[in-house]
């Protein structure tokens, strides 16, 4: 999940949570947008975490080349 993704999920669940004053049967507007938030908010602080966590280096190693020994005559 990107930080795209993540920040979307935090702005529908914090609508749902905050601004949705309809009710579905069955359905819990609040509760669902909690879950949205809460999502959204672990999938940005993974996304972060991946993002500024340093990265390995590739290390080269050199080795001699093989020549050809000279030919015989």
């Amino acid at each position: 999940m990107g930080l795209g993704t993540s920040l979307f999920l935090i702005a529908v669940g914090a609508i749902l949570k905050y601004a949705v004053t309809d009710s579905l049967s069955g359905v819990n507007l609040s509760t669902v947008g909690l879950i949205l938030m809460i999502v959204g908010i672990v999938g940005l602080v993974i996304s972060l975490f991946l993002m500024l966590a340093p990265r390995r280096s590739e290390t080269v190693v050199r080795r001699d080349q093989y020549t050809d020994p000279p030919p015989r005559y």
